[in-house]
């Protein structure tokens, strides 16, 4: 047989026969692939898109304006006319659920990033440098989560306004604490490892050695954080927009139309539970993406 023959099998009745080449190679188990063999996460992932696309198009989608009044159908039932049916002074509730998505979720979105900002900052710093640095950002950081953050929340929206731009600030900068324990642990087992130590030897500094080095390889586990921080924002604005300290009226958010539909639940249901589910289904939509994406990206589930 040559060296470029193809390898051959034989017939029962003795004739050779090439055998068949199999072609291609063997797919590589990735991230995605394990995260779409994740039904949950999948579910989680279609109705997140969903959402972001009721944000996006809240000022088409809905077939009334959000303030829009009809004094004459207060407290009309769910029909063919009001989808989800109408609150008591008069609006749709499918309308103002749909425009609460273009609120809440950006609300979400800006506070996660400042959050992220902080808690991987004060993570980076206080995991390399170690000493006194660690000691100081840490005992700073148990302060923060020994702090009743509900309270806090109240006394600075209370102080400085309700607006949306307070409201993305003062959330993101009191919910740093868990996300800067998580990254100064891993910094604390990556600073040891044998690239980070070639790395200083080769004479690079700090700054470069955090963030050319160590902050690459704990970015999945702040796209994971990042996702689970979304939905705790949005849960926690629509308690503060239930509490009547969140987002003002007549601006709409799902936790301030739960708290109107509060007094009228056994006669008019609807203006409550609707926009309690669409704040239940966005909420766990994130975290079933975030809970995909740690499993996807778990470095054990690359085998």
């Amino acid at each position: 047989m040559t060296e470029n023959s193809s390898p051959t099998s034989i017939h029962p009745y003795g004739k050779a026969l090439p055998s068949p080449i199999i072609k291609g190679t063997p797919q590589r188990n990735t991230p995605l692939r394990r995260f779409l063999r994740n039904p949950r996460a999948v579910f989680g992932l279609i109705l997140l898109v969903g959402f972001v696309l009721i944000a996006v198009f809240a000022p088409v989608i809905p077939p009334f304006e959000p303030d829009e009044q009809f004094v004459n159908d207060r407290l009309l039932p769910p029909n063919s006319t009001y989808v989800m049916g109408v609150d008591g002074l008069g609006r749709d509730v499918f309308s103002r659920a749909l425009y609460s998505a273009q609120i809440s979720i950006p609300i979400g979105i800006f506070a996660m990033l400042v959050s992220i900002l902080v808690g991987v900052t004060i993570g980076l710093l206080a995991g390399y440098l170690g000493g006194w640095v660690d000691v100081l950002l840490m005992r700073l950081t148990d302060m923060l989560l020994a702090f009743p953050v509900f309270f806090l929340l109240l006394t600075v929206t209370t102080l400085f306004g309700r607006t949306i731009p307070v409201l993305i600030l003062v959330l993101g900068l009191t919910s740093w604490g868990v996300n800067a324990r998580i990254v100064r642990g891993q910094v604390l087992a990556l600073r040891e490892k044998e690239f980070v130590e070639a790395a200083r030897s080769l004479g690079a500094g700090n700054y470069g050695i955090i963030w050319r080095h160590i902050f690459p390889n704990i970015v999945p586990l702040i796209i994971v954080d990042a996702t689970l921080r979304i939905a705790l924002v949005i849960l926690i604005e629509g308690g503060l927009s239930f509490l009547g300290v969140g987002v003002q009226p007549p601006t709409p958010s799902w936790g301030s139309m739960v708290a109107e539909g509060g007094t009228l639940l056994r006669r008019a249901w609807w203006v409550s539970v609707f926009p309690g589910a669409f704040l239940f289904l966005c909420t766990i939509s994130f975290n079933l993406v975030g809970d995909g994406l740690r499993d996807a990206l778990d470095p054990r589930m690359k085998q």
